[in-house]
């Protein structure tokens, strides 16, 4: 079975009548297109249309797009979604793009992209690394703040003075410190060992 997809995004609110035109002429038929208008930012999974036609696609199928950017801008998500059609036996041929994996030609230009998405991929960790690494000189400190035994202290009396002489339930108590049952008492056993 032949299925197309079609994507547009919000911000030019353009329609999708070219790519549905170049469907049709590829053997599509009108119900078997399903289509988002949706910033292509968004992982293909995240799309209804995209949720709707994933559900539907079966081994043997054929996956028709107008262009293989429609299923995704990031080139990651693109790979990562046509990978797997094609490990779970559904063809992908994108019409203006010249790739289709059932071809040498296509596998090539599919095998090309996955190495970008790839080289995308490290640069996008490297550039993590150096930010961490310049926040860390500026004396940025990752994870928790340090402990300020102090203010520990204060509201752990707290909490017991208002269970003693209020009457209230730990957990209300806590609450009034800003803090949950479990963390009073989490903290409360580290003041007595």
């Amino acid at each position: 079975m032949k299925y197309g997809y079609t994507r547009t995004s919000t911000k030019d609110k353009q329609d999708d009548d070219l790519q549905r035109r170049a469907l049709h002429d590829a053997g599509v038929h009108d119900s078997h297109i399903f289509s988002d208008q949706i910033s292509g930012s968004k992982a293909a999974n995240s799309r209804s249309g995209w949720s709707s036609l994933d559900d539907r696609l079966q081994d043997g199928d054929e996956l028709v797009v107008w262009r293989i950017d429609r299923i995704g801008r990031s080139m990651i998500d693109v790979i990562t979604t046509v990978t797997a059609l094609i490990e779970r036996g559904v063809a992908v041929r994108s019409l203006t793009d010249g790739i289709n994996p059932s071809t040498r030609e296509g596998r090539l230009m599919l095998n090309l992209m996955a190495t970008f998405a790839e080289y995308e991929r490290e640069l996008i960790q490297e550039r993590v690394q150096v930010g961490v690494n310049a926040a860390r000189a500026r004396g940025v400190r990752f994870g928790r703040p340090p402990i300020d035994r102090h203010e520990v202290g204060r509201k752990i009396r707290a909490i017991q003075h208002l269970v003693e002489a209020e009457g209230l339930s730990v957990a209300d108590a806590a609450k009034t410190v800003g803090w949950s049952k479990a963390t009073y008492y989490r903290h409360r056993g580290k003041e007595i060992a």
